[in-house]
């Protein structure tokens, strides 16, 4: 009799497809990223196959691949039914994200909201980018995300409150006079924010050279810190410290925060969360007009 096939690394297998990659999945199963890649690559050892290969800086599945996936969640399927029939009520899980923008404060909010309504559940938060978090809502690797408007054509989810933007840049900084060249610095694509900064910024007459980019607010706060460029970034209160607020720029308003919910999640648990954010955000507003910190 064969060897039979380790469901864990099916299981982390369908979790890439399922994600989008390494990383995402490492990230949906809480695992490390060589974890992820030690069972793929356990699993083509098992078979004598090749699974997943490289595509450039990203990866793709082969053919043996695809059809392995398929095949994977039909055992995947009769395992859960097995374990649903057998085995007492799971505990409730609940996977939430937040980009860093929304989590000030929030995340503290939301946990003491939630824990309150469903005492027996287990919270598990991530922080990312708003359009990968967007994206593992829709494959349903996360319940709920909570997300920065303007990353595509349609409006997602539900509006739950909004983040003044700010154009930013070290103490140092000086704007320079049009039509001279401009330093931006901005979140890696895709970014609404950042094609959002370029386009006014060239209305206005300058050429927009984006001289640092990261894939993480810190990293863009970094740059902008060290002078080597000027940032659009939105705040619920003001810019933190190491930053000055650009005045001489126009004014760009505000952008919207939007509560992401997973396909088929509980109406309660979707209700809950988007009560707890509106308040969160009506409250900071309260507090701005009138005038308290």
């Amino acid at each position: 009799m064969s060897d039979p096939l380790d469901l864990t690394h099916l299981r982390t297998l369908v979790v890439i497809a399922e994600t989008g990659g390494f990383r995402r999945a490492a990230d949906a199963l809480h695992l490390s990223q060589p974890t992820v890649s030690q069972h793929i690559r356990m699993l083509e050892r098992r078979l004598k196959l090749t699974l997943v290969e490289k595509d450039g800086r990203s990866s793709r599945f082969t053919a043996d691949g695809e059809r392995l996936v398929l095949e994977a969640r039909k055992l995947l399927d009769a395992q859960d039914k097995v374990l649903a029939q057998f085995a007492g009520s799971a505990p409730l899980r609940i996977t939430i994200g937040s980009t860093e923008h929304a989590a000030d404060g929030l995340l503290t909010e939301l946990l003491g909201v939630l824990r309150a309504a469903y005492p027996e559940a287990y919270l598990h938060f991530r922080i990312d980018r708003s359009t990968v978090l967007t994206e593992s809502v829709v494959k349903g690797a996360l319940d709920l995300a909570v997300v920065l408007g303007g990353n595509t054509v349609e409006p997602v989810g539900t509006a739950v409150g909004e983040l003044g933007l700010r154009w930013v840049a070290g103490p140092g900084w000086q704007l320079p006079p049009a039509p001279g060249p401009i330093s931006l610095v901005a979140f890696e694509e895709p970014c609404g924010l950042r094609r959002r900064a370029a386009h006014k910024l060239s209305e206005l007459g300058y050429d927009v050279a984006v001289t640092a980019e990261s894939g993480n607010l810190d990293g863009v706060l970094a740059a902008a810190k060290a002078g080597l460029g000027i940032a659009l970034l939105p705040f619920l209160t003001a810019p933190p410290r190491g930053v000055v607020h650009i005045h001489e720029l126009p004014a760009m308003g505000a952008i919207d925060v939007r509560l992401v919910a997973r396909r088929g999640l509980g109406h309660d648990l979707e209700a809950t969360a988007v009560e707890a954010i509106t308040t969160h955000y009506r409250a900071i507003a309260g507090r701005r007009l009138r005038g308290v910190a």
